[in-house]
């Protein structure tokens, strides 16, 4: 049976309709008309009659109730990233790596899932272990209900343990081989094949300062990305293969320099994850020409950015040279179209060079810097000398008796590098592809900018290295998790914010009331992009009711 509205000229009225079969076909019959339907939503007595049916159905009775405040709540908790991260640490075999490494180990608690909890802890903000046990308790996660703050420091300060002397062979001058380089291994080794190559891969860095002491040895004075070098820090760097999936880690002192720690990293990868041929893309801060000379005599592959305004022979000969710019990605037709970008071959003696150009960054970093520039022309008619403090104002200024005026020559110069870069390689890909791959990297340096919480993962108050490293490598298991999710909504053909897949999946909730004695639990709508998620993932939404044993 249903409701029907039917129609009498002006007016609408409720009809309750029975379908039945009659004579082979489906027939129907009005059981009751209930009255004008203005009438009835006016008077209340539609809503009235609905709640009074709803009696005899105890789900939609227990809604009802609920939604009335006559069914108290005796507990809400959320379930959403729970299931579905829950789902993505099995399938990227994360948990079945952590318990294979932790078989000899007796702890006498559940460090698998201390290590689950903390992971998933980095996926929704930074904060210390301290934080991750307080944030646990609105959540539904399995097997975590007995663990205690001790436990997580404890789990962390095993997958930052040290290895046995005779498994240091393929350790750097900067670290150790600890536990975590053990779990590395056996989580690519678990998604290698036959087919599996792996001689593309992309390194990137950051800085990560200490409020604290930072560790036994960790904790150095050195070139803060944080722009912090009154604290004590160390140095992050994370690897990508060329499918832009999150390879390793490496936890250095402070005071390692980019420069100095490519070749090591580099080398270790060779022997680390058995590759036969190594092609390091790497950003303009790593580039040196004793770092290009060594990699050249390894014979490595790179494909390495330039400086455009300090290298010398890029600038003044490298950009200068004329040439026929080949389209890549045309101008964008839609939003969702790649970014514009044309690409040139240039050589310079023996070494290969490749000028990329978006032309719609062009046009921003003119208009840009038209904007500042005006903005400085009439503060500099008002005689406002302030302005010189400003950094983006000092670029385009110079001084000119005993005053400031525009520097023309500045602007004209500047200009040249709107929407550009400049690739140095030794590689034979086309240019195009070289283009496109280093691109691959922009998506390391992107997870650095916009994850902020999952890589700085502060305030770190632990006092040793093991721990210190245990807790920024759960950071890189979170990488691991995101990639995972990314991929599949990918696969399913939805594009959506980061930020946005979080709060939904937060907003999916599990809530415990009381109705008529019984026990019952409510789960509340997937809403947003919630449904989305748990679809690509292939977890099953729980009923919206149930009803469990009273507690």
């Amino acid at each position: 049976m249903f409701f029907r509205v039917k129609k009498s000229g002006p007016r609408q009225y409720l009809q309750i309709v029975e379908n039945r079969w009659d004579e082979g076909a489906s027939r129907q019959r009005v059981i009751a008309t209930l009255g004008r339907l203005d009438q009835l939503e006016v008077s209340g007595a539609l809503e009235g009659l609905l709640r009074s049916g709803a009696r005899f159905t105890e789900a939609v009775a227990v809604l009802t109730a609920h939604a009335d405040g006559t069914a108290p709540t005796v507990d809400t908790r959320i379930i959403g990233p729970g299931l579905v991260f829950e789902r993505l640490w099995e399938e990227t075999g994360c948990r079945a790596t952590v318990e294979a490494a932790l078989a000899d180990r007796k702890f006498g608690f559940a460090a698998e899932r201390a290590i689950f909890l903390t992971v998933l802890h980095r996926l929704y903000g930074a904060g210390s272990d301290r934080a991750a046990d307080h944030w646990q308790q609105a959540y539904e996660l399995r097997g975590v209900d007995d663990l205690e703050l001790h436990h997580l420091y404890r789990a962390m300060a095993w997958l930052g343990e040290p290895l046995p002397p005779v498994q240091q062979a393929d350790a750097t001058p900067y670290a150790p081989r600890c536990t975590k380089d053990v779990i590395e291994e056996q989580l690519f080794a678990g998604r290698r094949d036959l087919f599996s190559q792996l001689e593309l891969v992309f390194f990137d860095t950051t800085s990560i300062y200490f409020e604290g002491a930072g560790g036994d040895t960790l904790g150095q004075y050195g070139k803060s990305k944080d722009h912090r070098p009154d604290c004590v820090q160390m140095i992050v760097g994370v690897v990508m293969d060329g499918s832009g999936q999150p390879l390793c880690c490496e936890l250095w002192p402070g005071h390692t320099s980019d420069r100095a720690s490519l070749v090591p990293v580099a080398r270790r990868l060779q022997r680390r994850f058995d590759v036969q041929q190594v092609c390091v893309v790497a950003d303009a801060g790593m580039i040196s020409e004793g770092t290009v000379q060594t990699l050249e005599q390894a014979g490595w592959g790179y494909i390495l950015g330039a400086r455009l305004r300090q290298q010398k022979a890029v600038r003044d000969q490298v950009l200068s040279r004329p040439g026929r710019y080949h389209v890549v990605h045309p101008e964008r037709q839609r939003r969702q179209d790649p970014s514009p970008l044309q690409v040139k071959e240039v050589w310079l003696e023996d070494r290969r060079y490749v000028v990329c150009l978006n032309e719609e960054q062009a046009r921003k970093d003119a208009h840009d810097r038209a904007a500042i520039v005006e903005h400085l022309r009439e503060q500099l008619r008002q005689g406002d000398r302030s302005l010189v403090s400003n950094q983006g104002y000092r670029t385009f200024l110079r001084t000119e008796g005993g005053g400031f005026v525009v520097d023309e020559a500045r602007i004209a110069t500047e200009a040249r590098y709107d929407g550009k870069w400049v690739l140095a390689t030794n590689t034979n890909l086309e240019a195009a592809d070289l283009a496109l791959k280093y691109k691959q990297l922009w998506k390391v340096e992107e997870l650095f900018r916009t994850t902020k919480s999952l890589l700085h993962t502060r305030p770190i108050f632990h006092q040793r290295d093991e721990t210190i490293r245990g807790h920024v490598f759960c950071s890189f298991l979170a990488l691991v998790l995101r990639k995972a999710l990314q991929d599949r909504l990918t696969a399913a053909g939805h594009d959506l914010e980061w930020a946005e897949v979080l709060r939904d999946l937060n907003r999916v909730e599990e809530v415990d009331v009381l109705y008529q004695d019984k026990h019952f639990v409510l789960r509340t709508e997937a809403r947003g992009s919630a449904g989305t998620v748990f679809q690509a993932v292939g977890v099953a939404l729980p009923p919206t009711v149930r009803q469990v044993a009273v507690k």
